[in-house]
């Protein structure tokens, strides 16, 4: 099942990747793209201490506000 999450992980950064870039420019997308990776960096060490899906749900709740504030806040 990691596998298949992992391949989910990759898809959708990409999907991301390219609408930021779209929306904001490369660098706003490159510092998003930080922001992803760290979130699912820090959401394993951080399950260890909250639990999985209040992990989950932190790292992703991060993802969006920087994605919003970043690239999609009109």
């Amino acid at each position: 099942m990691r596998p298949l999450g992992g391949v989910v992980l990759l898809v959708a950064g990409t999907w991301c990747v390219r609408a930021w870039n779209h929306r904001a420019g490369p660098a706003t997308a490159g510092a998003l793209l930080a922001v992803y990776v760290a979130a699912f960096g820090a959401s394993h060490p951080l399950a260890k201490r909250i639990g999985a899906w209040p992990s989950v749900l932190s790292s992703a709740a991060a993802s969006g506000a920087a994605s919003w504030a970043l690239a999609d806040r009109s």
